[in-house]
């Protein structure tokens, strides 16, 4: 276990994901920039994170904010130049963080100079860069398969140039790279160790196993229609890809590699990380922030749902793996809106009870932008006041075609949209959050003049210096981190009990997920010893008492005998 602590530095750092557009803005346009992260470091490094997931920052047209790169070598304009990319770094390097950015490589940008070429004839030497079929029926008129994108219609788009089809498991404009081409891996591989030379210690890798498409790419069954994500994702070379990458790239640096893995189920999971196959440090999992989605309608959860899901994470990792913690990022709404209870009465410490949870799993947790304020999602109310491509194209394909009413998407998006983390940082309570002097690209949310930056550094049991405390207390606390983790009681509807052993050191953690107050029964093998840290909710319970009086949302940290 020595080893493992010594040698795998990411697995007890925590990471804070910035989203740069919405972060800080440095010069009154509205966009976040990079200069604006680098005068916001002190703040983050009082939080007391070790690593910044830095969403994609590269040269891009913006069709789907940065996730389509039309240079992988160049800096957005609209976010600063190279030069302030590398006072960023220095910055964080200067202050013990470490900088890991997104690897966005399952396809590009259709402005990019491969895909240019490529789509310029059919013997074009760079054609083979990307996927192109010829269309059925007699004159090519329909897609080469029944493929869906999962921003609306086809995954095909005809190109009038050469009268084929290219793939787009996106928008039309981020053509899917064709990985079975070695050239284009030895591409990817090369821009790797561009950023890796520059001083970054790794990558979050956008859709990374989608990079290996389905021999042939024969038509969905009926049945996957609703969910193409799990045959995107189980191509037939992914691993080969990922070993070859881990062997090329990422070992030789140490660098840390962490996989969106949607797609992926849990038997799946532990071939991508597993340490000895050599792949990927961690993956995302989906399951939790999913628990109540069906595509983009918002169900219901249960509280032993999810954790029952917990449960069967933590078991997937099991004991040559490792996990990532997290409730909210660029992709879904805020967790307190969507986990807790964003009522003002009780928005923060449902907050607190939230970070608690999260800051205690046996995974490396990431926190996103705005999760240590309680960030809320936005109050969204027209189709208008949404940016995002994925609700445009939902909006197209179903509204627009009268197949679902516009009430009820609008109803389902005000959950659920990508949106609401997507709202610019607040601040201060000034104009516009303190995130710009100019117009924003995105509203600001309504209450930042109650949830802001400047109001809680002032205020110490505020939600923002609660996730400090519970870094400070994961940070020197090894079985938070590496300990075995065991819910206790997992069809209580109420509250999550678990416990994290390692050695002859044992915690517990309990949580009330609801205002109404819980008198909860310890089982007769936990005995309290002392209180580690509480979210300012309840009494102190007394040392090897038979039950714990839980206030509303009440969440604590328990040192047991």
């Amino acid at each position: 276990m020595a080893d493992v602590r010594e040698t795998a530095w990411w697995k007890q750092a925590v990471v804070y994901q910035i989203y740069p557009r919405s972060f800080s803005d440095s010069n009154g346009d509205g966009i976040g920039d990079l200069p604006g992260i680098t005068a916001r470091l002190d703040y983050l490094k009082t939080l007391g994170v070790d690593v910044i997931w830095l969403s994609p920052h590269f040269d891009s047209p913006n069709a789907d904010n940065g996730y389509d790169i039309r240079d992988y070598r160049k800096v957005m304009s609209e976010f600063g130049t190279m030069a302030d990319f590398d006072r960023m770094l220095a910055g964080m390097k200067a202050r013990g963080m470490r900088l890991i950015i997104d690897l966005v490589v399952n396809h590009t940008s259709d402005e990019h100079a491969w895909f240019v070429e490529s789509r310029g004839s059919r013997d074009n030497p760079k054609r083979d860069y990307y996927i192109w079929r010829d269309g059925r029926g007699e004159a090519g008129e329909r897609p080469p398969n029944n493929y869906p994108s999962f921003f609306g219609g086809p995954a095909w788009k005809r190109d009038d140039s050469t009268g084929q089809y290219y793939l787009h498991y996106f928008a039309e404009k981020q053509p899917d790279l064709n990985w079975e081409n070695p050239e284009v891996r030895a591409e990817v591989f090369d821009l790797m160790r561009f950023w890796l030379d520059k001083g970054v210690s790794g990558f979050r890798m956008d859709v990374i196993p989608f990079i290996s498409k389905q021999p042939g790419l024969p038509d969905l069954a009926p049945e996957q229609i609703d969910h193409p994500e799990f045959v995107y994702a189980s191509g037939p070379r992914i691993h080969e890809y990922l070993q070859t990458m881990h062997r090329e790239v990422l070992a030789p640096y140490d660098a840390m590699s962490v996989g969106e893995a949607f797609g992926v189920d849990f038997e799946q999971a532990p071939l991508f990380t597993d340490a000895r196959r050599g792949e990927l440090s961690m993956i995302f999992h989906f399951d939790i922030v999913r628990l109540d989605r069906d595509n983009w309608r918002k169900t219901d959860w249960t509280l032993p749902q999810l954790k029952a899901t917990y449960t069967t994470i933590d078991r997937t990792a099991g004991a040559h793996g490792w996990n990532t913690s997290f409730l909210c990022n660029h992709d879904n709404p805020r967790a307190v809106s969507h986990f807790g209870d964003d009522d003002p009465a009780w928005h923060a410490r449902s907050a607190k009870a939230l970070a608690t949870l999260m800051l205690t799993q046996r995974a490396t947790p990431f926190l996103y932008q705005g999760d240590e304020l309680g960030m809320t999602n936005y109050p969204f109310e027209r189709i208008e006041q949404y940016d995002d491509v994925e609700v445009k194209g939902l909006w197209r394909t179903l509204v627009e075609t009268g197949r679902v009413p516009a009430a009820e998407l609008l109803a389902h998006l005000r959950q659920t949209s990508r949106d609401h983390a997507r709202t610019p940082m607040q601040w201060s309570a000034d104009a516009h959050g303190g995130f710009t002097t100019g117009t924003p690209w995105l509203a600001v949310n309504p209450n930042h003049r109650e949830i802001n930056a400047a109001a809680q550094l002032g205020e110490p049991d505020s939600v923002y210096h609660h996730h400090r405390r519970l870094i400070e207390l994961r940070h020197r606390t090894p079985a938070l981190v590496y300990g075995a983790y065991a819910d206790i009681d997992p069809e209580h509807p109420r509250v999550f009990a678990y416990t994290r052993t390692l050695d002859d050191e044992r915690y517990l953690v309990l949580i009330n997920f609801g205002r109404e107050p819980v008198t909860y029964a310890l089982p007769p093998d936990i005995r309290i010893a002392d209180t580690l840290i509480d979210n300012g909710a309840g009494a102190s319970t007394a040392n090897g008492q038979a039950s714990v009086s839980l206030a509303g949302w009440q969440a604590t940290v328990y040192r047991l005998h």
